[in-house]
């Protein structure tokens, strides 16, 4: 067992404690988010949803997510409307489904290169696939 270590600056204080291995994943992948310009930090399912409301079908963006469990969603405008996703943190990789990877910026690409072949069904969008 390792004791986790303590949050290095620069990341927000709400990030519960990981492994040192963990933290460095996060550290990274946080770095390359921030750089992109669809990630909105702090913003609320509701703030999202209105911001994508106006937005093309397929618009999106990714935000802190709300859950405790949860480091960040993807929310993303659908013909219905907007929906947002969680994206897991587990051992060292975020996950959206059946996609993983060690940063949040690679899992989006290899989600949408995914989708246009293979789309993927959430409950939370009524049957609608994400392509």
């Amino acid at each position: 067992s390792v004791l986790p270590s303590p949050a290095p600056p620069g990341l927000p204080d709400r990030f519960r404690m990981f492994r040192s291995c963990e933290w460095e994943v996060l550290e990274r992948s946080l770095s390359i988010l921030q750089a992109s310009d669809f990630y909105w930090g702090p913003l609320s399912v509701g703030e999202a949803h209105a911001k994508l409301q106006r937005e093309p079908v397929g618009t999106y963006l990714v935000r802190d997510s709300s859950q405790g469990n949860c480091l960040f969603s993807l929310s993303v405008r659908m013909p219905a409307g907007p929906v947002s996703l969680r994206i897991s943190f587990q051992e060292g990789y975020f996950r959206l489904k059946n996609w993983f990877s060690d940063c949040v910026v690679r899992l989006l690409e290899l989600v949408v290169a995914g989708t246009r072949n293979n789309p993927l069904h959430f409950d939370e969008m009524g049957g609608t696939p994400l392509v």
